[in-house]
């Protein structure tokens, strides 16, 4: 895991649709007081205040050259990821009476990555294994895995560290047996005759053996970053979110249907919903999205619930995404957007389809309803851009239907539905009104708007 921190970066920007896949350029950059002799590291780790038994040796020096000698493209993500995860992290921590320190253990894991998968299997921001999931608690189905839910991870990941010091009475093999497993650590143990994780350091396997000096290290970069000019690089956050009760199926384009919250938000929110439905059927589910949308919602939650549910629930379809990781349901087309076809030919891919229409692979994903990047020649994919849209030998501009003309009351006035348009996109035009305005001005079923059709929005 000490090894693969980038990757799970570089995934982290993936899932998430965020423009800045690739990291700054070294000269963007400001001045790094990295150029230090091993000694003044030693003396620093030797100083560091924790319960966990920090030594310097060789390899952590090898660790600290990674995260902080070279640290430049990583140390100011991963503290910039930090504040977004670190307060719930402490509080778990202090709650367990376990080391608050201990929340590094989730950036050499998963490079604060939720959704991060190594190619072992393990899941999430602490990389739990299935059958250990399972056995803290966690749900793992088709439709959910709560490895990687966030809060729920994390109070697992503290009851099963807590339970692996309760064994072993050492933070350090408490540390290495949650790489390695508590059978690995017994062995090591036995054929040592020694006790301590510096004692069976030889009889432990590789990965293990850079696993806590790995985290040594990592510590030391969060804990003396200041002192090398290392800074938070900047990431915006939902900040104001609060969590409501799901009480049916729902799916995540059903919201930005209804309530204009974009697919790639909930996504980001939820992580542990794998196939973009809150599976709430026998029971409740929790649901976090911003405390803006909240009132909406509870106002027309049963709306909601049944926007195109026929479509959005389709077995065969939800099957096939179960099997190949592939089907999704679109998204809407965002407001003041142009719709194009474009068909995919030989020798195209995501990203340089997503670079020609100045948009990013996680929008045409969305908008496709994809979850893998596998395309097929002939396929036909919606791109939406502003401005003109763009065509091409291969790509049609997609064309609005016309609607039955309807008698107008020139007392009110009148809005003209367009490709992708919610009661939510709409109301967003307008200062005062709601989609529920809409809705019960109209009369109209939210799932059947027609593209030409006109809509009464208030009295002029």
């Amino acid at each position: 895991m000490v090894d693969s921190l980038e990757v799970f970066l570089k995934q982290w920007y993936y899932y998430t649709g965020r423009d800045t896949v690739c990291y700054l350029e070294d000269n963007d950059r400001h001045y790094f007081d990295t150029d230090l002799p091993d000694s003044v590291f030693k003396e620093r780790v030797e100083k560091i205040a924790t319960p966990i038994n920090v030594v310097y040796n060789a390899n952590v020096q090898k660790y600290i050259d990674k995260y902080v000698k070279r640290g430049h493209r990583l140390a100011p993500k991963l503290l910039g990821l930090s504040h977004q995860y670190f307060p719930m992290f402490e509080e778990k921590l202090d709650a367990y009476g376990i080391p608050l320190e201990l929340k590094y253990l989730a950036v050499i894991e998963s490079a604060l990555n939720p959704k991060a998968k190594s190619p072992a299997g393990a899941v999430g921001l602490w990389q739990f294994m299935y059958k250990t999931g399972l056995n803290m608690g966690l749900e793992i189905t088709s439709y959910i895995d709560e490895r990687m839910d966030p809060e729920k991870s994390t109070d697992a990941a503290c009851r099963y560290l807590k339970l692996l010091y309760t064994t072993y009475n050492d933070w350090t093999l408490a540390l290495a047996a949650y790489n390695a497993g508590p059978g690995r650590i017994n062995g090591a143990i036995k054929r040592s005759g020694k006790s301590t994780y510096w004692e069976i350091y030889p009889y432990l396997p590789e990965e293990t053996r850079n696993y806590v000096p790995g985290f040594i290290a990592m510590m030391y970069m969060f804990e003396y970053h200041k002192l090398h000019n290392f800074k938070p690089e900047k990431i915006d956050f939902y900040e104001d979110v609060d969590t409501v009760m799901i009480k049916q199926q729902l799916h995540f384009a059903q919201l930005d249907s209804v309530l204009g919250i974009p697919v790639e938000e909930t996504r980001e929110l939820n992580p542990q919903y794998k196939l973009d439905i809150v599976p709430a059927v026998a029971q409740y589910y929790p649901l976090k999205m911003q405390r803006k949308y909240i009132s909406k919602f509870m106002e027309l939650e049963d709306s909601i619930y049944h926007f195109q549910d026929t479509v959005m629930f389709n077995k065969q379809k939800i099957t096939q995404a179960i099997a190949d990781s592939k089907y999704g349901v679109p998204s809407g087309q965002p407001s003041g957007t142009n719709a194009t076809i474009y068909t995919v030919k030989s020798g195209d891919v995501l990203g340089s389809i997503a670079k020609r229409y100045g948009v990013t692979v996680a929008n045409i994903k969305s908008w496709n309803g994809l979850y893998s990047d596998r395309l097929q020649i002939g396929q036909k994919l919606k791109i939406y851009t502003k401005g003109a849209p763009k065509t091409s030998s291969t790509s049609t501009t997609a064309s609005s239907s016309s609607s039955t003309p309807q008698k107008l009351d020139p007392a009110y006035e009148y809005y003209t539905v367009q490709q992708g348009d919610t009661p939510a996109k709409i109301a967003a035009k307008y200062n005062g009104v709601s989609a529920s305005d809409i809705i019960s001005l109209n009369g109209v079923d939210p799932s059947k708007l027609r593209v030409g059709q006109k809509l009464k929005i208030r009295k002029k």
